[in-house]
């Protein structure tokens, strides 16, 4: 039990301050503007107190405005009977104000949260009454506004009439929430449990394929900021394989405590505010708010400092991890509305994806399902629906993560973005985006696409391998978004390794020729690449593929490597690893045509031990390998 002896003395000095409920509501004047704070530091006894006041003195006062970021209460404000004494404007759309926003019963302000407080300070929005709730007060007279600092210490800062619940279950927290009771008009000690928040609903599976994707793309050292929403909340267990993370973020979580307590955020490698975790509000349950009690790795900061992009931008591999519900072909997301509904709001989102990628090596992940409502709802559509809020426009999106994959737009044309994002759609929606993507001319309208189960990309198939040079090269499967990395490598290669390769001359290699190797249909056809990374860009350095022959259950295989990695033992892991994958396919063996003069590839036939046979036809062998060693031979 936290000691009360504090807040007894205070009543003592200050009696004014310690009126009655009758007393305090009677400061309200008609159209006066009352701030109430935000989420789980939402005072929900001085709520339920101000409506009943209403109910009894229906005249006290009439058009009200009400101001809050989001309210995770049951907003009695917002009903339709006391819509003659009350109007209420949120920063953000939430369950319990969603309906009344819609039908028009109440306003919305869409508004990045970090330019909120300037908006209370320029007095663009007054504030008349803050209703905000604290901790106990010290022996110097000072509370903590605890897990809510946000927006609520600037609407403290100019509020004509501050009113404070004291209430005994808000922690003390360090950083900006401190405010002295000399600051504060009237005090209402009263004690109750503090809001909680979690998130439930999406399949399992879904989101740890999800987290594992995310997973991939933070390294050790990173600052990470996790936004609001089912997805990015439900990541944060996939990072505990992760070593001295830092945190600077807008909402802390239950996950990102436990990443504290677990040892994985320690915030010793963050480049501004070392050692600190920095946030600005905490949404989660009362073991966390026990955590953050006193605790001194951990600060509450206003949200014009957390959210502004300058400050963001100083942490060295700063990452921002946030969600959407609609992203289109071209990367605009919208995280604030579905079509004409509004649904959420702007919140911080922006600010993060924007000094993310300002930071050095920092990076923004927008995660999300692939679908909505049971599957029936493609999240990756053509184009936003009409009405849709562009919450993040072109230019914000970076990585965008589905259970299905990742893709990276930056950089990319909207062709390459379109493919790019139809990759990682759902299977099912795919060739409607497909289509979709041809009519409107922002992929090529002759765009080759396999349907189904045998055009998915196998990704199972991926596998690290050091060659016999020691050279660490990464094999995969061709996707259908690999055009212009297989551009790039068949023209980075020599005039004898093309003809090599086709026996032709011809060193074009457009569009139409391309696509056989991407629209893979691999029920029949393997195409496995080798790439290696260079400057964070992945670049292929072979080829290896196969194809089933008509006539017998084998297939014709084919290699190629880039002559700058020619001899380091490149060809040889490409033609081991589609043996192996032939012989899972119960493939009897290989053919191949290859140049008389092109020894190496004879020879790498002929070493990998088994039996094989050779016939020369016009400078060219005709090669077979039976997938049996050569004292198996009949």
């Amino acid at each position: 039990m936290k000691d009360r002896t504090f807040l007894e003395e205070f009543r003592k000095s200050y009696p004014e301050k310690f009126a009655s409920e009758e007393e305090i509501f009677s400061h309200i004047h008609a159209g006066d503007r009352i701030f109430i704070g935000t989420g789980c530091g939402e005072p929900q006894y001085l709520v339920a107190a101000l409506v009943n006041y209403v109910k009894n003195h229906p005249k006290a006062f009439f058009d009200a405005e009400l101001i809050h970021i989001w309210t995770l209460g049951v907003a009695p404000y917002a009903d339709e009977k006391l819509q003659e004494n009350f109007r209420l404007d949120s920063f953000f759309v939430g369950d319990s104000t969603r309906n009344s926003v819609n039908r028009g019963g109440a306003d919305y302000t869409p508004v990045f949260l970090s330019a909120v407080p300037e908006l209370f300070r320029s007095e663009l929005i007054p504030v008349d009454i803050a209703l905000i709730q604290t901790s106990l007060p010290d022996k110097h007279g000072y509370l903590s506004l605890g897990i809510s600092v946000d927006v609520v210490k600037s609407a403290v800062e100019k509020a004509t009439t501050v009113v404070a619940q004291v209430n005994s279950n808000m922690p003390r927290t360090h950083g900006d929430g401190f405010i002295n009771i000399k600051d504060i008009d009237f005090m209402l000690p009263h004690d109750e449990p503090l809001l909680e928040y979690s998130l439930k609903g999406a399949p399992s599976d879904v989101v740890q394929k999800i987290g594992r994707y995310v997973a991939s793309l933070i390294e050790d050292g990173s600052t990470i900021q996790v936004g609001y929403g089912l997805i990015p909340d439900a990541v944060v267990p996939n990072l505990a394989g992760k070593k001295d993370l830092g945190v600077h973020t807008e909402l802390l979580s239950h996950g990102i405590v436990n990443l504290m307590k677990n040892g994985v955020v320690t915030n010793k490698r963050k480049s501004h505010n070392p050692g600190k975790t920095v946030a600005s509000f905490c949404m989660a349950d009362k073991e966390s708010y026990d955590f953050l009690d006193e605790n001194p790795a951990v600060e509450f900061k206003r949200i014009d400092y957390t959210n502004n992009p300058l400050v963001i931008s100083r942490h060295r591999l700063m990452t921002a991890i946030n969600s959407a519900m609609e992203l289109d072909l071209t990367g605009q997301a919208t995280a604030e509305s579905l079509g004409g509904t509004f649904y959420s709001g702007i919140g911080g989102q922006a600010d993060f994806m924007r000094g993310a990628v300002l930071a050095p090596g920092g990076k923004t992940i927008l995660a999300f399902p692939s679908t909505a409502l049971n599957d029936s709802v493609s999240r990756i559509v053509p184009t936003l629906q009409e009405g849709a809020g562009v919450t993040l426009n072109r230019g914000d999106v970076r990585y965008v993560v589905t259970e299905y994959g990742i893709a990276y737009l930056h950089g990319k044309n909207i062709r390459e973005r379109a493919m790019d994002l139809i990759s990682i759609a759902h299977p099912k929606f795919r060739p409607w985006l497909m289509e979709s993507a041809r009519k409107r001319s922002i992929i090529y309208k002759d765009q080759l696409f396999i349907p189904g189960e045998k055009g998915m990309y196998p990704e199972k198939l991926e596998i690290h391998r050091t060659t016999s040079k020691g050279l660490n090269i990464f094999m995969r499967p061709a996707k259908i978004t690999d055009e212009s990395l297989l551009k790039d490598f068949f023209y980075s290669l020599s005039d004898e390794s093309l003809y090599k390769r086709f026996f032709s001359a011809r060193k074009d290699m457009p569009h139409k020729r391309l696509q056989d190797f991407v629209a893979v249909d691999y029920s029949r056809k393997m195409e496995i690449l080798a790439t290696v990374e260079d400057k964070e860009k992945e670049i292929i350095i072979g080829l290896g593929q196969y194809e089933l022959n008509s006539d017998m259950h084998s297939a014709e295989v084919a290699l190629v490597v880039k002559d700058s990695f020619q001899g380091q033992g490149v060809g040889r892991e490409l033609l081991s690893y589609l043996i192996l994958l032939a012989r899972r396919q119960g493939l009897l063996g290989f053919t191949g045509e290859v140049l008389v003069a092109n020894r190496s590839m004879v020879g790498l036939f002929e070493k990998m031990g088994f039996d094989t046979e050779k016939r020369s036809e016009e400078g060219v062998y005709l090669m077979r390998m039976w997938f049996r060693k050569k004292e198996e031979r009949d």
